[in-house]
């Protein structure tokens, strides 16, 4: 009996034994807990920031994308200002002809018809539209206008988007980890960013070699830049040395862009009356109806034959003997209106454009129009651990829908088709079909 009261007691220290080894493990596991809850909490923080940032950087490229096709939208818009300038000193030039008489309304109408006869005697309503059409007029003001955007904001705010891309993805990505730790500072944050491809990934372009034929693509859709030729020819017999040719009223017109990008615009319309004299034969004695040209720079000339030594009249001396003493015309070639070319040359007004600006393009064709970046990030945690995470997100180019030609169509920034996604820190940079 005395033996075994003496040996009571002795369970009750081996259990406290094993109860501090469970209190021990216990708070070891819940110490890793703490560790793992904010190292989960970390990882989807900094998911949710580096995909901000890739969002941000495919808003950069879009962009960049639409500035694109806001030039190419000025382009165009400065085509169609420039041939409005040429119409409008073309009606100007029209509508003192009439009222001179030279040629009379009502021999148009006789020698081609009554459409062409009303059609001439409505240019007295073009009096004066002549100085729209100067550099300080309406429409020049208005070409000056889309020219400074082209060449002054978007080369400025392209620029700006491309140099200032890295610090507006990382303040996007440093605001998400705010308001996902709203109890830290942000001195908390240590973020970096690593396997950025950002760097080099657009390229500043030369327009001429790329931006000229996609502009005069576009250019060539309305029907306003379109070659404006016509002839009309009169019926009658006019000599017998020549019986197959005729009196003629030629109207030619047209807009074009230069090897710099500069659009100019001509529009003239002469009378060429057939006549015939025992020292030339036949030939076209010219009488011009109206004429105009607006270049874009002063270097530039019209397109066609002209003169720059052309007479007022010819009081004075024959036509014929005039171009023969004076030009190389051929007074039978039915293609120009040179003596409308040379007043439209003598009083042209010169619409001063820069041409094509330089661009941003996708430049580094190895990645397959895929720009990723990593994201890594150190903070404090439990027990005064520190916890790191590693996140990493892409930014794609992918159509929403299918062209109509079923080609695929590679990575560029013309169309705004820039999208972000998540990433393996070993990322794939396979594009999505």
């Amino acid at each position: 009996m005395y033996a075994r009261r003496s040996q009571d007691g002795q369970v009750l220290v081996l259990g406290m034994l094993v109860a501090a080894l469970l209190s021990v493990a216990l708070l070891r596991y819940f110490s890793a807990a703490q560790v793992l809850a904010a190292k989960s909490r970390q990882v989807h923080g900094l998911d949710a920031a580096t995909y901000s940032g890739a969002l941000i950087q495919a808003r950069a490229l879009n962009m960049l994308a639409y500035l694109n096709r806001a030039q190419l939208a000025h382009q165009v818009a400065m085509a169609h200002l420039t041939t409005l300038g040429s119409w409008a000193l073309y009606g100007g030039a029209q509508a003192s002809q009439l009222a001179r008489g030279n040629p009379p309304a009502h021999l148009i109408g006789m020698l081609f018809g009554a459409d062409h006869g009303r059609a001439y005697l409505a240019a007295s309503r073009a009096s004066g539209l002549g100085a729209w059409a100067s550099s300080s007029g309406a429409l020049g003001e208005a070409h000056a206008a889309h020219n400074r955007f082209v060449h002054d904001v978007y080369g400025e705010v392209s620029e700006s988007v491309v140099n200032g891309l890295p610090a507006a993805r990382l303040a996007a990505i440093q605001t998400v980890l705010a308001r996902h730790y709203p109890e830290s500072e942000p001195s908390d944050f240590k973020v970096t960013v690593s396997a950025d491809d950002w760097p080099g990934f657009t390229q500043r372009m030369t327009p001429v070699s790329q931006l000229h034929p996609l502009v005069a693509r576009i250019a060539s859709l309305y029907a306003f830049l379109a070659p404006r030729n016509h002839t009309a020819a009169n019926n009658w017999v006019v000599s017998e040395r020549c019986p197959t040719l005729r009196h003629q009223l030629r109207r030619r017109g047209s807009t074009q862009m230069d090897a710099a990008g500069r659009w100019q615009s001509s529009d003239t319309q002469s009378y060429h009356a057939l006549r015939s004299n025992r020292w030339i034969g036949c030939y076209y004695r010219e009488y011009a109806m109206g004429w105009a040209w607006v270049p874009g720079a002063a270097a530039q000339r019209i397109d066609g034959a002209y003169s720059d030594a052309v007479p007022e009249n010819f009081a004075e001396q024959d036509f014929w003997r005039w171009v023969q003493e004076a030009t190389q015309w051929n007074l039978l070639d039915e293609r120009d209106n040179p003596m409308a070319n040379s007043y439209a040359m003598r009083s042209r007004p010169i619409w001063n454009a820069g041409g094509l600006a330089p661009y941003y393009d996708v430049a580094v064709v190895g990645t397959q129009g895929v720009a990723g970046f990593s994201v890594g990030l150190t903070r404090p945690g439990p027990e005064d651990t520190l916890v790191h995470a590693q996140s990493a997100a892409q930014t794609y180019f992918a159509r929403p829908d299918q062209r109509l030609d079923g080609q695929y169509e590679g990575a560029h920034l013309f169309h705004p088709y820039w999208h972000a996604r998540l990433a393996s820190p070993g990322r794939d940079k396979r594009v999505p079909r």
